[in-house]
């Protein structure tokens, strides 16, 4: 019997490449690998669930399980996680010196549903005091003008949400002063370029992320995987073998991290950094399943329902299947 041919559409990152070039097998799968970037992964897989297993945005993954019609099943491998610290943008020129003064202000995001947004507007809720319905969120996109949420939304009646000119980009406004800042999981080109009127609102994002950790110990989790819904209903095991395939695919790229012999990512300082992850978030800093990120996906998804995007509270268990919720012992 031969094994079971699937479309996996998943990043090209350091923690799959061990998928990706056969050094880790799936068990009971021969899988088709596609390497593409988030925005087209989410674009395709929630407009038209094309793939067969896919990386997937957390929040709009909550979106389509709130509503009951999501396409995939969840499988708690958390393929991408950041500290969104970085991810704030200003126009130093309008006063703002700190996360307060955002408010009364115009800022930009890509979608408004985006989980990188997501989690930016619940840690200034819970750490300063700004309500999504004090800014006014200019929706567009980052470089090209035009983008379209993936998913249809509507924002309560008390959050701000305008549309951005059918001709211009999030960069072009903020270049041009017409948004005061913005948030998103891609800093705009302008920042890169070093334009002297955009900053960070966090000059120090390693600082503000760590302390924000200590506090909370939550690292954000940004995207799950799914697996086409009309499948595991045919072929039950599947998603367990996709959560153990993928653990085993992030222990070797860790495993590779740590040889310092001969880094295997272009950076410097590679040992004080791991170290320092360490230090901060332990040994598992990086970790699958749901018994240690409980905490995490409940602050998420209460998150997510306050900002009016699951018209439902969703529970952690909603978006998993059952078989990836414990794992067995010897």
């Amino acid at each position: 019997m031969s094994d079971l041919r699937l479309s996996i559409a998943i990043g090209d990152y350091d923690r799959n490449r061990p998928l990706i070039d056969g050094a880790v097998q799936i068990d009971g799968v021969d899988p088709v690998f596609m390497k593409l970037v988030p925005e087209e992964i989410f674009f395709r897989a929630f407009r038209h669930a094309e793939f067969d297993v896919c990386e997937a945005s957390l929040s709009s993954f909550a979106i389509k399980s709130a509503r009951g019609d999501n396409p995939y099943v969840g499988v708690p491998a958390f393929l991408s996680r950041a500290f969104r610290h970085t991810g704030i943008f200003i126009r130093n020129d309008r006063g703002i010196t700190g996360p307060e003064d955002l408010r009364g202000k115009r800022i930009g995001c890509p979608e408004y549903q985006l989980t990188a947004c997501v989690w930016i507007r619940a840690m200034l809720e819970d750490d300063y005091g700004v309500q999504p319905s004090d800014v006014t969120w200019v929706r567009g996109g980052i470089e090209q003008p035009g983008r379209a949420e993936k998913i249809s939304v509507e924002p309560p009646p008390h959050i701000k949400v305008v549309q951005a000119p059918p001709d211009r980009s999030l960069n072009q406004m903020l270049v041009e002063g017409e948004i005061d800042g913005f948030i998103g999981p891609r800093s705009p080109s302008c920042f890169d370029a070093g334009h002297p009127k955009i900053s960070r609102l966090f000059p120090e994002p390693l600082t503000a992320a760590s302390d924000y950790y200590r506090r909370t110990k939550i690292f954000p989790i940004m995207h799950v995987l799914g697996v086409r819904r009309s499948i595991v209903e045919q072929q039950p095991w599947l998603p367990a073998a996709l959560l153990k395939a993928f653990e085993q695919s992030k222990a070797v790229a860790l495993a590779k991290l740590g040889d310092t012999s001969a880094t295997k990512v272009t950076l410097p300082f590679i040992e004080d950094q791991l170290q320092a992850a360490r230090d901060l978030m332990g040994q598992d800093f990086w970790s699958y399943g749901v018994a240690p990120n409980r905490h995490v996906l409940d602050a998420f998804l209460q998150a997510h329902h306050r900002q009016g995007l699951s018209h439902r509270q969703l529970a952690v268990d909603d978006l998993f299947h059952a078989s990836t919720l414990e794992a067995f012992k010897i």
